[in-house]
């Protein structure tokens, strides 16, 4: 059932990347394909905006999901239950339904830009669909807002499982709690932060409900991902499944080299 219905479809893909035509009339065209993505236009836009959303949200992410972690592993904390669930409840959460919501909510008459006017913080509403720059500000707060909770999931339990007696030493060489946390917990999280690094990374390289349903890719492409340029060429366009394969692919090959970076950087020879 893997060879089936993973390795397969792998296998498949690859082949028709090789390939172009419309629809089913396909032909063999070597590397054409390949050499066409880098004097594609929506394909470069679609990779700029993809690494921009990668670039500044998933640092922002994951720094977020280690703070509420350290946090919520107090156990002068009450009601840790409660904020463990509230936290990890957007994950649960149905992608096409919170992104309806936010597109609400960011609209230009949404309730965000009613708080915003009525605190005086802005002097006219924020066109947060509409703008290029909002836009893609709307997407990186919406994913953040959805997976920060996942994360911090996998950082409480790496926080439980450390030796308390390693914070009772610190405490006794006279460590801080600032120290306590820049020379104990982040390092004893580094496995863990490797891996939320790595999974966080590819998510986002697959980015697609949220733009599709809070900005359409829009305005003009100024939010559209690789993964939404992927079904455009499929579904949305004159349909060129080949072509739609190879730009599939370019997001396996981003996937390989950028986790082999993140594992030279932040991997343990040990």
């Amino acid at each position: 059932m893997i060879g089936i219905f993973y390795f397969y479809p792998m296998v498949q893909a690859l082949i028709l990347s090789f390939q172009s035509g419309r629809g089913n009339n396909l032909e063999f065209v070597g590397f054409d394909n390949y050499i066409r993505l880098f004097s594609d236009s929506n394909f470069l836009t679609s990779v700029k905006n993809t690494l921009i959303y990668l670039i500044v949200q998933v640092p922002i992410m994951l720094i977020l999901a280690i703070f509420i972690a350290v946090l919520l592993n107090d156990e002068r904390l009450r009601f840790k239950g409660f904020f463990r669930t509230a936290i990890f409840l957007p994950t649960v959460t149905s992608l096409v339904a919170y992104s309806v919501v936010f597109k609400y909510m960011f609209g230009a008459d949404g309730i965000v830009n009613q708080f915003l006017l009525k605190l005086h913080l802005v002097g006219a509403p924020i066109q947060w669909i509409t703008d290029p720059f909002w836009a893609k500000a709307t997407i990186i707060i919406a994913i953040t807002w959805r997976f920060t909770g996942y994360n911090m999931i996998f950082y409480l339990s790496a926080l439980q499982n450390i030796d308390k007696s390693v914070y009772e030493a610190a405490r006794i060489d006279g460590a801080n709690a600032f120290t306590q946390f820049w020379k104990l917990t982040i390092p004893l999280l580094k496995p863990i932060i490797l891996f939320t690094t790595i999974t966080s990374t590819i998510g986002t390289l697959q980015l697609f409900d949220e733009v599709v349903n809070i900005t359409k890719g829009g305005p003009g492409n100024a939010t559209m991902s690789i993964s939404q340029y992927i079904y455009n060429l499929s579904f949305e366009y004159t349909p060129d499944f080949g072509y739609a394969a190879t730009v599939s692919y370019s997001i396996v090959i981003m996937v390989v080299l950028l986790t082999m970076i993140q594992n030279k950087i932040g991997g343990d020879k040990r």
